[in-house]
């Protein structure tokens, strides 16, 4: 199976053209046509000699495939599927694009499925099937066809960032260094469900925003809802992250779904605002309306005490919002990706 160019970092470049029989500077000019010209074919590579695409050609793929299902919700999301190679084989993955205003945000995935098992999550139920390369990480932000209006990306679709740290590593370095894309990382959130040692990479060698999914401020509750609380304790990254400078480099955000009577009372209100008060007025909470895509014993909270929950916080000091829920009616919310490759068949 021959290599694929997409994903590999400068370096890895500039070995890629020695192998070759390029000079080294020709590395340089490899990363250019696929991360900033995002080339698809070796032909377009024209300031690199005919003989050198041609054995470029004979030994790597360039690693970009348009995605094989689009849908489009009622409210302009979009979301797209993919197909990916992994460990486990072919597999499907989705990715969300979210227009808003001036602001075009592409929810990324980074593993077919999850294997964190959160009790509400359309994704845990789909169980886990394999991490995805940088490569497929990328194909996903540079082959939709609103690639170019992009102002934002979440790592927060299909998978637990921090599980398959390396790859995403990878992806952000690509994304934000000067021979890539040059984003700057404050462009980019990468969430988490707690804490481990991808967490632990992730602070230490990226700059990019951090998203806590919280869902439950009482550990042995949110055990019960987010298996990983056990192996990945919330306030062991709490610990960690207090350790970063919120205020003038990257951001801190605390997801946090609200469920009638199980998270949403004054009880949970008071150690919400206990818990992330030490990271106040920087960090932001973001409440989430609950999408019961599968069969579950979660209950959504009504918009009134929603709105109560929003208000208490922001009173204590709390900067909290209520995030506007979009592309539900395409399974394409919080929660709601699956990878289904129903889809793909559906469409075609």
């Amino acid at each position: 199976m021959m290599e694929t160019l997409l994903g590999k970092t400068l370096p890895e470049l500039q070995d890629v053209a020695l192998a070759v029989g390029l000079k080294r500077f020709a590395g340089k000019q490899l990363a250019e046509w696929l991360y900033v010209r995002r080339a698809t074919t070796f032909d377009e590579m024209t300031n690199i000699s005919l003989a050198g695409r041609q054995a470029l050609a004979e030994r790597y793929t360039i690693g970009r495939s348009r995605p094989v299902a689009e849908q489009v919700s009622r409210d302009g999301t979009k979301k797209y599927l993919f197909e990916a190679l992994t460990p486990h084989g072919k597999q499907f993955v989705e990715c969300v694009f979210i227009p808003d205003a001036d602001r075009a945000t592409l929810c990324v995935s980074t593993q077919a499925g999850c294997r964190m098992g959160c009790r509400f999550c359309m994704t845990g139920a789909h169980g886990f099937h394999g991490h995805l390369s940088a490569a497929y990480i990328l194909n996903q932000i540079f082959s939709i066809p609103e690639s170019a209006q992009l102002t934002n990306l979440v790592y927060m679709g299909e998978g637990e960032p921090m599980d398959n740290i390396g790859p995403v590593l990878r992806s952000l370095e690509i994304m934000t260094a000067d021979y890539g894309c040059a984003w700057s990382p404050h462009r980019i959130t990468v969430s988490t469900v707690g804490a481990g040692e991808g967490l632990d990479r992730f602070l230490k060698h990226s700059e990019c925003n951090l998203a806590i999914s919280l869902h439950n401020a009482f550990p042995e509750e949110r055990a019960e809802i987010m298996p990983a609380e056990r192996l990945r304790p919330v306030r062991q990254a709490l610990n960690w992250a207090a350790q970063q400078d919120f205020r003038h480099q990257r951001r801190l955000s605390f997801e946090y779904i609200v469920w009638h009577g199980m998270n949403d009372t004054m009880r949970h209100a008071q150690q919400l605002r206990r818990l992330v008060a030490p990271f106040a007025p920087q960090c932001r909470v973001n409440l989430i309306r609950f999408h019961a895509g599968v069969d579950t014993r979660f209950p959504a909270t009504d918009d009134r005490q929603m709105q109560w929950l929003c208000d208490y916080l922001n009173d204590n000091g709390i900067t909290t919002t209520i995030r506007r829920s979009r592309g539900e009616d395409i399974l394409a919310a919080c929660g709601m990706l699956a990878g289904n490759p129903d889809l793909a068949r559906f469409l075609q």
